[in-house]
């Protein structure tokens, strides 16, 4: 007599999986069959690692850098991440305040492990990514969901953040440059929103994973600097996938006061023990060899900069559609709600029909948007931008 199978645990029932990563593993099995596919749904640069990183890497590779490494990261990684901080923004902290961890998703979730119990409430600016609510709830927390649209440029007011507050809540979310709507706050913006959180007393976590991809003069704002109170409850997550294209390598960093910084560490320890030892000398070139490095990520901005004029253009010339300007990360945003489908069924039948691949909005808590990313070359932008407005006009016959 065969035993039914052993149930699954409460969290393994309840988490989704990333729908991005789906999207973008059916584009890559129908590439593997020979199909044209337009990809727009990685969330990754297209360019590869800057070779003085990759080199630095190698030669810890040679050098035996293959052992376990200092839980929270080794220390001239760490340091240079201090230094980073105070050259950048003014921000004075110290090594024990940094911890760097195997990806910038993982320090989120270690953020909120490190200030939420079960059945705290956690504020969830919607369109978010994908990400936070799962890890929020693999917490044992609840997310609150607060949704702006493209009439508010995809922002929270304060009154916004404020009505969702209560004696529950215990985290705010922020995430300035946005995924999944390329969106970046004001200074004064992020310093309102970070009063009210102060004024109850909250947690902030500020993902600014995207701070160095932002254009049109816009210059990136690290929350943490805004005073020494919201220093004091923030944590700061940022990393090296997104800027220095090295989202395979696994390595994201947080700032954070230091008792938070010290839990996440503990936490981390009885996780993963450290980041891959040999890819931290990877990150610390990216971080010592700045003009190295500063000209790698002027040359990645420009075509990123080019590519997100090109399809914004492309978006509002298609009959149906308006797309805001983003004006950071390497996503735009699209409105897709006069095509009377609903955008899970809109970007099936466009990979379906056209080959081309998005994510649908509702992956980001927003349905009747698409995002799409201008992480990809000049010639797919226009062929795929070609597809859509086929496939929109058939929409609309």
């Amino acid at each position: 007599m065969s035993l039914p199978p052993a149930p699954l645990s409460t969290w393994a029932r309840n988490v989704s999986p990333s729908p991005t990563l789906a999207v973008d593993a059916k584009a890559k099995a129908l590439q593997a069959a020979g199909e044209d596919v337009c990809g727009f749904a990685a969330g990754e640069p297209d360019f590869d690692t800057p070779e003085h990183i990759k080199e630095a890497c190698i030669a810890a590779l040679r050098a035996g850098k293959t052992k376990y490494a200092p839980t929270p990261g080794i220390e001239p990684l760490r340091q240079a991440i201090v230094d980073r901080y105070a050259a950048e923004y003014g921000l004075k902290a110290t090594v024990g305040q940094v911890v760097v961890s195997p990806g910038g998703k993982f320090n989120c979730y270690l953020g909120v492990l490190a200030t939420c119990s079960p059945g705290d409430e956690v504020i969830v600016p919607a369109p978010y990514w994908v990400s936070y609510p799962e890890m929020v709830k693999l917490a044992g927390a609840v997310p609150k969901y607060v949704f702006a649209d493209d009439t508010t440029g995809f922002r929270l007011t304060p009154a916004m953040v404020e009505s969702a507050i209560t004696p529950r809540t215990r985290l705010l979310i922020l995430n300035s440059p946005s995924n999944p709507t390329g969106a970046v706050y004001t200074r004064q913006e992020l310093e309102a929103i970070a009063a009210v959180a102060l004024k109850h007393n909250l947690y902030i976590l500020s993902d600014e994973m995207y701070e160095h991809l932002v254009y049109d003069g816009v210059k990136p704002t690290c929350v943490a600097t805004f005073s020494k109170e919201v220093e004091a409850r923030t944590i700061t997550v940022a990393g090296f996938s997104k800027t220095y294209a090295m989202t395979g390598w696994r390595i994201g960093t947080t700032l954070a006061p230091a008792p938070i910084a010290k839990a996440i560490a503990e936490l981390q320890s009885q996780m993963t023990s450290n980041v891959t030892t040999f890819a931290q000398f990877g990150a610390l070139a990216a971080l010592k060899e700045k003009e190295k490095t500063a000209a790698a990520l002027k040359s990645m901005l420009t075509a990123f900069d080019r590519r997100r004029k090109m399809l914004h253009t492309a978006l509002n010339q298609i009959p149906g559609m308006t797309c805001l300007l983003a004006q950071g990360a390497f996503y735009l945003f699209p409105n897709i709600s006069s095509f009377g489908l609903k955008d899970m069924e809109f970007c099936s039948r466009l990979l379906d029909q056209e080959k081309v691949a998005a994510v649908p909005g509702s992956a980001f808590g927003a349905e009747g948007y698409l995002r799409l990313s201008y992480a990809t070359s000049d010639e797919v932008i226009r062929k795929g931008v070609e597809r859509l407005s086929r496939f929109c006009a058939a929409l609309k016959r």
